[in-house]
């Protein structure tokens, strides 16, 4: 899955965090709810503006070996 298609960054937005598709939903909020156990339906029922493919696009984006290897360079 090609992140980019649902991750947006806006400088005014979240401090220019990477976003879902230009909400005011950090990529870092639905990772955080993965990691506290949180199942994909249950962040879907929560959050009824997001799709399936909002929460792929997060792990993607966290897994994407070219963003990582631009933060570490930076």
């Amino acid at each position: 899955m090609d992140w980019r298609n649902n991750i947006s960054f806006e400088p005014g937005k979240l401090g220019g965090k990477a976003c879902i598709r230009g909400m005011r939903m950090s990529v870092a909020d639905i990772l955080d709810y993965l990691a506290s156990g949180m199942s994909e339906d249950e962040i879907l029922k929560e959050s009824s503006y997001l799709k399936p493919d909002d929460i792929r696009a997060c792990l993607a984006y966290a897994a994407d070996p070219d963003r990582r290897r631009k933060l570490f360079a930076a």
